[in-house]
C-alpha cells in the first residue's frame, strides 16, 4: 500500500513562512503602520529578548540571559584593594569575582584631600588636569561607594564610577552633586528653558543633583514631583544600607531587562507592547500603571502557537545581525569586521547604477550607508573605535552631507558617540560608548579550531608541517619511536602520499613512526608523542596549543583501537612492519 503524507505539516510550514497563524492558532495582534512596537520574548526564565520595531522594521534589540546577568547600574559598597599611580586608577573589591577598575576621572571630589573637596554641578565634572593624583585620594582598605558603568569584557573587570546616578521615569538623581540639568538629547532651547522653570518649582533636597530625561518633556509639575518623591524614598533605603552594611556588599540593584527597557525606551509614540509570557505581561502592566497612571497600558498577551519573533519575522533579522555582509536597499552593501581594537565598516556600491554621474552615485549610496551604519551599531551594540570607509567623493559639500547624516542618525542613540571629519580617503573615524559586550560576543564563542581567526591550514600544509617535525624527531639520539595524532584528512594523506617518504625515514634512522587518525583533533591540530628506548616520553615537540585532546600521561603508548566506523583513532602500522 502506498504511503501518503498528510498536508497538515505543509500547511503549517506555509503559514509560518507567510507570518500567518496556522490552523487552530489565534490571530496575533496587528502592528501599527506608523507606530513603534515593543515585542518581549521570554524563554522559560533562561533568556529575555526585547525587540523595538518602527514601521515593522527592527530598530533595537536587547538580550539578557540568566547566566550572564547584567550588573550595569548596580550600586555597591566596595573596598580599595590596590592603587596604581602609574595608570592613575584603583582596583575595587565590590563582591564580584573580578575586581572593578576605577579611574581618577570617575572619582567624586568628596574623596579628594580636604583642601580640594567641593560639590560639582550636574554636567560639569572637574577637568582631569585639576584633579589630585589618585594616590592622594584613596588608600588600600578604604571603603568607597561605586556604581558599575560598564561590564567586564574578556579578561578585564567591570568599570566603576563613584558618580552615583539612580534613574526614575522622568528624572535621574545624582547624590553628592548640585543644580539641575536637562538631557542633552533635548535640543530645542525653548523646551529646555521651559522644563528648567518647572524643575526650579520642585521641592528639591539639598546635596542632590537631578537631570530631566527625555520622557519628562511636557510632564506636569505634579508628575515630576511624584517621580522625585519616589527617588528620594529609594535613596533613603540605599543610605540606610550604606551606614549599616559592611563592604563589600550590594546596595542597589537595577531593575530587570523588561522594566528597565520600558522605563528607558517607552514613550507616547509606542502603539503597543506585545508579550508572550503572561507573568511578564502582568508585571509590565503593573509598572506602567505606577509610572504612567494616566495612560491605558497597551500591553497585549500573545497566545499564538508560532513563536513570537518568528511570527513577526524578527528571528530572520536577528540572524542577519551577526552577518559580516549587510545589504542596502539600493543594491549597495556594508561589510562589518570586528577586531580586538576596532570595528571596520566598508561601504560597497554593489549593483547600484541609478545615475550616470559617478559622484552622484557615490553620494546617494553613502547617505544610505550612513543611516544603516548607525542602525547596525545600535543593533549589534558595537562600541570603541570605529572606522567607516565610505565610497570616495570629490565634492566637499557631499562629504559634509554624509558626515551630517551620520551624526544625525547617531543622535537617536543614548550611547555617546563622537565623529571626526571625513578624511581625503573617505574614512570617518568615530568612537561610541560601550557598556557591555556586543550581542555577537554574547551569543557566539571563538571556534576551538581556528581560535577566532576564521582560517585553518589546509591538509596539504599540515602534511608538510608534520613531515618537517618528523624529520626533527627521528634524528634525535634518544628517540626510539614517534607516534603522531592528526585529523582524519591529514592522516589519509600521510598514509598514502607520504608513505614512501615515511618508510625512507624509518630505514635511514632505525626509528619507528606511527600515524594515528584522531577524530577529536581539528584540521590543523596535531599531537606528537616521542618515546625513548625505556618507554618514557621525551618533551621534544609540544602539541598545538589548540589541541583539545591531551597527550597520554602514561609512559607507554596508548593502544590503538581496532579500525572501524565508530573508532576515534585509526592507527597506521609502521612501514617497518
Amino acid at each position: 500500500m502506498e504511503a501518503t503524507s498528510s498536508p497538515a505539516p505543509v500547511a503549517a510550514a506555509a503559514a509560518l513562512a507567510a507570518g500567518m497563524p496556522a490552523d487552530g492558532e489565534e490571530p496575533a495582534p496587528e502592528l501599527g503602520t506608523g507606530e513603534r512596537t515593543m515585542l518581549i520574548n521570554v524563554a522559560d526564565g533562561d533568556e529575555c529578548r526585547i525587540a523595538i520595531l518602527h514601521q515593522g522594521r527592527l530598530e533595537e534589540l536587547f538580550i539578557e540571559r540568566a547566566s550572564t546577568e547584567s550588573h550595569v547600574g548596580n550600586i555597591y559598597k566596595g573596598r580599595v584593594v590596590n592603587v596604581e599611580p602609574s595608570i592613575q586608577a584603583a582596583f575595587i573589591d565590590f563582591g564580584l569575582p573580578k575586581n572593578g577598575f576605577l579611574h581618577v576621572s570617575d572619582l567624586q571630589p568628596q574623596y579628594f584631600p580636604e583642601s580640594m573637596r567641593h560639590v560639582e554641578d550636574v554636567g560639569r565634572k572637574t577637568p582631569r588636569r585639576e584633579r589630585p593624583p589618585i594616590q592622594r585620594c584613596l588608600r588600600r582598605g578604604q571603603e568607597i561607594i561605586v556604581q558599575v558603568i560598564k561590564e567586564g569584557i574578556g579578561t578585564k573587570g567591570p568599570t566603576l564610577s563613584s558618580y552615583i546616578s539612580i534613574p526614575g521615569r522622568y528624572l535621574v538623581m545624582m547624590p553628592g552633586m548640585s543644580r539641575l540639568g536637562v538631557s542633552r538629547r533635548i535640543e530645542d532651547e525653548e523646551t529646555r528653558r521651559k522644563m528648567r522653570r518647572i524643575l526650579d518649582e520642585l521641592d528639591l533636597p539639598k546635596d542632590m543633583g537631578f537631570i530631566l530625561r527625555t520622557a519628562g518633556i511636557d510632564q506636569t509639575k505634579r508628575e515630576l514631583q511624584r517621580d522625585l518623591n519616589y527617588l528620594q524614598r529609594l535613596w533613603k533605603v540605599v543610605a540606610d544600607r550604606i551606614r549599616t552594611e559592611r563592604a563589600p556588599c550590594e546596595l542597589y540593584q537595577e531593575s530587570d531587562l523588561v522594566i528597565r527597557t520600558i522605563r528607558d525606551v517607552y514613550s507616547s509614540d509606542f502603539g503597543k507592547i506585545i508579550v508572550d509570557d503572561e507573568a511578564t505581561a502582568r508585571k509590565a502592566r503593573e509598572f506602567l500603571a505606577i509610572a504612567m497612571p494616566r495612560v491605558n497600558p497597551p500591553v497585549e498577551f500573545y497566545k499564538g502557537a508560532t513563536p513570537l519573533f518568528h511570527h513577526y519575522g524578527i528571528e530572520a533579522e536577528i540572524e542577519r545581525i551577526n552577518s559580516r555582509h549587510v545589504p542596502l536597499p539600493s543594491g549597495g552593501s556594508l561589510v562589518i569586521e570586528s577586531t580586538e581594537a576596532l570595528v571596520a565598516i566598508d561601504v560597497n556600491s554593489g549593483r547600484y547604477r541609478e545615475h550616470d554621474d559617478a559622484e552622484e552615485t557615490a553620494y546617494r549610496i553613502n547617505l544610505e550607508a550612513a543611516e544603516e551604519i548607525a542602525r547596525q551599531l545600535r543593533l549589534r551594540d558595537l562600541g570603541g573605535l570605529i572606522l567607516c570607509d565610505f565610497i570616495d567623493m570629490r565634492m566637499e559639500k557631499h562629504r559634509r552631507g554624509v558626515e551630517r547624516a551620520l551624526r544625525d542618525a547617531l543622535k537617536k542613540h543614548k550611547e555617546r558617540a563622537k565623529c571626526l571629519r571625513m578624511s581625503q580617503f573617505g574614512i570617518v573615524e568615530m568612537t561610541r560608548q560601550r557598556t557591555r559586550p556586543s550581542i555577537k560576543r554574547s551569543i557566539y564563542q571563538d571556534c576551538p579550531y581556528c581560535r577566532g581567526a576564521g582560517l585553518v591550514k589546509n591538509p596539504e600544509s599540515m602534511v608538510l608541517e608534520v613531515m618537517r617535525l618528523l624529520r626533527l624527531a627521528v634524528h634525535h639520539e634518544q628517540v626510539d619511536r614517534v607516534e603522531v595524532r592528526v585529523s582524519r584528512d591529514v592522516a589519509h594523506l600521510l598514509q598514502n602520499r607520504k608513505r614512501a617518504a615515511i618508510h625512507e625515514l624509518e630505514q635511514q634512522t632505525g626509528r619507528r613512526i606511527m600515524i594515528r587518525a584522531d577524530g577529536n583533533l581539528g584540521p590543523d591540530q596535531y599531537a606528537f608523542e616521542v618515546i625513548d628506548r625505556r618507554g618514557g616520553t621525551i618533551p621534544l615537540i609540544a602539541p598545538t596549543s589548540t589541541a583539545r585532546t591531551p597527550l597520554p600521561t602514561s609512559k607507554r603508548a596508548m593502544p590503538a583501537p581496532e579500525f572501524g566506523e565508530d573508532s576515534e583513532q585509526d592507527e597506521m602500522p609502521s612501514v617497518f612492519e
